[in-house]
């Protein structure tokens, strides 16, 4: 038999071919992609919303402070004081709508900065995000941490109502609308609230699965309540909290009300205050800006002040209590997102 023909590689054909795996180069490791800095931009928006906020009304910040610094400046920070005040109100209303204790520094952050992210969103939605956040943070489940929500809006809702309804009674001739709101207005402003709550609950009804997470959401918040009434401490830091939130925002007003020797008893300026706050609810914009101003100015105006004059005071007031602490607080709600706290 002929020798087996050598092939290329000088081996024999019938031999197996050795093979030589050649290293392969590999590519170096890619590089990590860059992730969007969610967090970063989240702690920057309240910032840049303030700041459009605060271009867009900067002739009525500027006339808020020209009317501060002519008012007597010992009053001026009685109303700063009641706005610093107000806080803590909240934070102790917060407390008392949940069994586990929540760290008393972060709490009052919170609600300080609650106060910028109410200025986002229309009815108080900025503030109940913000603070549902912190509650989660704190451990408290999600649907937990609603009912709290539902309940401090109750107490708040239960303690303003009682206060206007005891002061209407104890001074029934403070406020004279008048020829300020006809009561053709007073009388469509009802029928519409009328017929809002009709639709809703007609809705509510009709829809099973609304239906289904209401009554969840309700028994929950109602075994809540019932654990919550169960401890005197907690139930004082509800509803003591809820009384106090608003009379010292109604104080606040007092206070700018006397720097600008406004001629107008102190009690029916908290009873035009309550009734103002009332009214502006049924129209809601982002931290009441428009609606609560209006309204303020026809309640004291009602209650006996010029117009002018009540516009001055509604003017400082809503600065001291509303742009003042704007800037600082939405430094303080990015720091929050920043620390993951909300």
């Amino acid at each position: 038999m002929p020798n087996a023909m050598p092939c290329p590689t000088g081996q024999p054909l019938d031999q197996p071919v050795e093979r030589v795996d050649q290293p392969v180069e590999r590519a170096g490791p890619r590089p990590p992609r860059r992730r969007l800095p969610l967090r970063r931009i989240l702690c920057l928006l309240p910032l840049l919303v303030v700041g459009v906020w605060v271009v867009r009304h900067r002739s009525l910040i500027g006339s808020g402070a020209r009317q501060t610094l002519t008012a007597d400046p010992y009053w001026l920070l009685a109303a700063v004081a009641t706005t610093g005040l107000g806080w803590v109100a909240v934070s102790f209303a917060r407390q008392g709508t949940v069994l586990e204790r929540l760290p008393a520094g972060r709490l009052f952050a919170t609600q300080f900065a609650a106060g910028a992210a109410n200025h986002l969103l229309p009815s108080g939605i900025g503030a109940g995000a913000v603070n549902i956040r912190f509650m989660t943070g704190c451990g408290l489940p999600p649907a937990r941490s609603s009912a709290a929500l539902a309940l401090y809006v109750l107490a708040e809702a239960v303690t303003r109502v009682g206060l206007l309804l005891v002061l209407f009674l104890a001074f029934p001739e403070a406020l004279r609308l008048g020829p300020l709101v006809p009561e053709a207005v007073s009388g469509m402003v009802v029928a519409g609230v009328v017929a809002g709550a009709g639709a809703l609950v007609a809705g509510v009804a009709l829809l099973r699965p609304v239906r289904r997470i209401l009554v969840t959401f309700v028994r929950t918040a109602l075994a809540d309540a019932r654990s919550l009434h169960t401890r005197p401490s907690r139930a004082l830091a509800l509803w003591g909290g809820s009384l106090a939130f608003p009379l010292l925002q109604a104080a606040g007003l007092v206070a700018v009300a006397l720097a600008l020797e406004l001629p107008v008893r102190p009690a029916h300026v908290v009873l035009a205050y309550l009734a103002a706050t009332a009214a502006a609810a049924v129209v809601p914009s982002p931290g009441g800006i428009g609606s609560v101003d209006a309204a303020l100015v026809i309640a004291l105006a009602a209650a006996g002040a010029p117009v002018g004059s009540a516009t001055s005071a509604v003017l400082a007031y809503r600065f001291i209590t509303v742009w003042l602490p704007l800037i600082p607080g939405a430094l303080v709600l990015g720091g929050l997102v920043r620390s993951k706290i909300v």
